[in-house]
């Protein structure tokens, strides 16, 4: 058998074939340039395509396919919901791929799933049957492994806690992407330093120096460091709500670990001895003695280790 796993991002695809072992041994990356739609698949398929011909995979060989995809997928039919590639609202990524391997196995898990696989692949989740992945990137996702089962629901949406509603009263503001979302990812840093810079004339600090529309998650964190009070405000809100949001978790699931990953982690792995302060307050506290937070062993790489760890799970 020969296993292949594709981490698609909303920049570039990465492929690789893997040993049973979960090793890569071979590794080739493309970018997405701006395509959409039946581009985007066309460049997977054909990414996968030069990787089992670079590999030495002869046409009609015994062949899995993981892939990652950054948003929904839905299991039963092979579709794809990814926000941020234009077009892919109910995408046939599956169908396109059996198109070029009509005898491979194709399983499409989301992101957040193939994180906390990867961790328990190859990173700071092995041995572990509980585990959650907390992805701080644009966006807010976790992937959640019970009784070494990933979860996935009636519709293949566990993992949304972007929507998880931790600061009363609702506001319209979080109708898009839900309260901890809009506080708390990349963006939502951005939101709220950008909201604050318009409601407050009289600040004067680091972050007033850059045009309030290109303030960025990465402009927040450097004006952090240099000791701005509105980066401040916005970074210890978001602390209270990553801790209060990891409690939550701790107290439904009694993971072993809880493992935090996407970009904003980075940055933000120097306050996750701080974020475990919160959570204790918050937390069941039988569990919250047990678990162990972390950061991600595999920054860049826990994509594409778990589509690999799919693609030998699933295949045939």
């Amino acid at each position: 058998m020969n296993y292949i796993g594709i981490d698609l991002g909303g920049t570039k695809a990465v492929g690789a074939i893997f040993n049973t072992n979960g090793e890569i041994l071979l590794q080739k990356h493309v970018l997405l340039e701006n395509r959409s739609g039946a581009e985007v698949g066309a460049l997977v398929c054909n990414l996968c395509r030069d990787i089992c011909d670079e590999g030495g995979i002869l046409q009609g060989a015994p062949l899995s396919i993981g892939v990652c995809i950054p948003g929904i997928s839905y299991s039963d039919t092979g579709c794809v919901w990814a926000p941020n590639i234009p077009g892919w609202e109910n995408y046939p990524l599956r169908d396109e791929l059996l198109k070029v391997a009509p005898q491979a196995t194709v399983t499409i898990e989301s992101d957040r799933t193939c994180y906390i696989l990867g961790e328990v692949q190859m990173g700071c989740a092995k041995g572990c049957r509980n585990a959650v992945f907390i992805a701080v990137g644009t966006g807010i996702g976790a992937g959640i492994l019970i009784d070494n089962r990933v979860l996935h629901g009636h519709s293949d949406i566990v993992g949304a806690i972007g929507w998880l509603a931790l600061k009363p009263p609702y506001t319209h503001e979080y109708d898009e992407c839900g309260c901890f979302e809009t506080h708390c990812s990349g963006e939502g840093l951005a939101k709220q330093a950008r909201k604050f810079l318009r409601e407050d004339k009289e600040y004067l600090g680091e972050l007033r120096k850059h045009s309030i529309e290109d303030i960025t998650s990465y402009h927040i964190f450097e004006a952090y460091d240099n000791g701005d009070p509105l980066a401040k405000r916005v970074i210890e809100e978001a602390i209270e709500m990553w801790g209060m949001a990891t409690a939550n978790l701790i107290s439904i699931f009694n993971p072993e670990k809880v493992i935090f990953g996407g970009g904003v982690f980075g940055p933000a792995v120097k306050f996750i001895p701080r974020i475990r302060i919160e959570a204790e307050k918050w937390a069941q506290p039988i569990s919250m003695k047990q678990v162990e937070i972390t950061s991600t062993a595999l920054p860049k790489l826990a994509g594409l280790y778990g589509a690999g760890a799919v693609a030998i799970k699933y295949a045939k």
